[in-house]
């Protein structure tokens, strides 16, 4: 197995290769605009598989792709003499769907957009499901005339003013002893 570095700049090499042939060599009538999108190559350098994209109708691209498989030996041979390596890789050309997928994708994001839009038409007479203000207010009591709770923070502290602080030991509030005596 070769270093994954390696093979990634023989790649490299290689796309730069076939995308220079295609635009200066390589003199078919049938091909197209013709793009050189990736090439990939495997571990043990001997297979790389070229992707490409054509700008055109489906013929073009049939077209293209029976160029691109008759132009297959001049290509692999130019990439031999170029690269240098001991046994050239043999050539695949894959069309490229990358265009289509784009394509797609923006069609997917024109609709989401037009639900979108009919969502924020429908939202714009809408109401709430619920009351207005879903949290919980505090009742104001019907004998408190200020409505605060004050007075019960009042009552707390009134009882605490019974403490007279000999409880330490356990005993009662008035000093007696919690535990009966012997």
């Amino acid at each position: 197995m070769v270093d994954a570095a390696r093979a990634r700049k023989l790649a490299d090499r290689i796309q730069q290769i076939v995308a220079e042939m295609l635009e200066r060599r390589i003199k078919d009538p049938r091909l197209g605009f013709v793009t050189v999108t990736d090439t990939r190559i495997t571990n043990d350098l001997r297979d790389a598989t070229v992707y490409y994209t054509v700008y055109g109708s489906d013929g073009e691209r049939a077209e293209t792709a029976a160029a691109l498989e008759s132009a297959k030996g001049v290509i692999r041979s130019e990439v031999g003499r170029k690269t240098g390596v001991r046994h050239t890789p043999s050539l695949t050309f894959v069309m490229d769907s990358l265009m289509e997928n784009a394509a797609h994708i923006d069609d997917l994001l024109a609709q989401a957009r037009a639900r979108d839009a009919e969502v924020a038409r429908a939202a714009q007479g809408a109401s709430h499901a619920g009351d207005a203000n879903p949290y919980r207010e505090p009742v104001p009591d019907e004998d408190d005339d200020t409505g605060t709770d004050a007075d019960e923070d009042d009552e707390d502290a009134d009882e605490d003013d019974d403490f007279d602080g000999h409880d330490v030991a356990g005993g009662g509030e008035d000093g007696r002893s919690a535990r009966p005596s012997p």
